[in-house]
């Protein structure tokens, strides 16, 4: 894991691929786990893989409005310094009741600056609307702390017929086709909003002590 100083000419730009789902027994891991392979063969990222269920946040217990970087707790500074490190994000989910789980909406709502300009592609797994009732509703989320969503994405329906006996995923062609556009796409906006980012970094107010 990388600086903020990510993203110049020279050096790889940091796409932070979040896992969403903490039950057990998730299909999310299998899911998250070929994507991964997907982003690391694409090769224009250095890929970091945050897993919730590993990371464990509790509930939101920060006493200060996440937008004043006034963080008390340990487990808040390490959580803001991975998402300041990071350039582009994707977000494997599924949908639970028409919307996304909890741990997800708890894991943006610890922070607000450090996901400002950022993109973020979605990949959502589910019956047949593929999770894609839970991207939206993450779409409305993710805008209101100045993030760009992707229109590309990858909708997977029926998932469970996509992960073997072993708990691999074999992906079809459209599932490997999208991935690649999606992330294509993550390239061309995480350049395209670096200047964004690059500017609002000399407004951090964490700077001001």
């Amino acid at each position: 894991m990388g600086d903020e100083t990510k993203g110049s000419d020279n050096t790889v730009p940091n796409l932070s691929i979040i896992i969403a789902s903490t039950r057990p027994g998730r299909a999310g891991l299998p899911i998250g786990q070929w994507f991964i392979g997907r982003a690391e063969a694409h090769g224009a990222f250095a890929v970091n893989v945050i897993d919730l269920a590993e990371l464990n946040l509790p509930f939101l217990d920060e006493p200060n409005h996440p937008r004043f970087r006034k963080y008390t707790k340990k487990h808040t500074k390490d959580w803001s310094a991975t998402v300041a490190a990071s350039d582009a994000f994707v977000f494997v989910t599924p949908e639970y009741n028409y919307g996304y789980p909890a741990p997800l909406k708890n894991a943006i709502d610890f922070l607000h600056y450090e996901w400002m300009y950022k993109p973020v592609g979605f990949v959502s797994y589910g019956g047949i609307a593929a999770g894609t009732r839970s991207v939206q509703q993450l779409k409305q989320v993710v805008t209101t702390l100045k993030m760009t969503p992707l229109f590309e994405a990858v909708n997977i329906p029926f998932h469970t017929k996509f992960i073997d006996d072993d708990g691999v995923v074999q992906a079809n062609e459209v599932m490997e086709k999208a991935s690649d556009a999606m992330l294509e796409e993550l390239v061309r906006t995480e350049a395209a909003l670096r200047p964004l980012r690059e500017e609002e970094r000399e407004k951090d107010p964490a700077k001001a002590g």
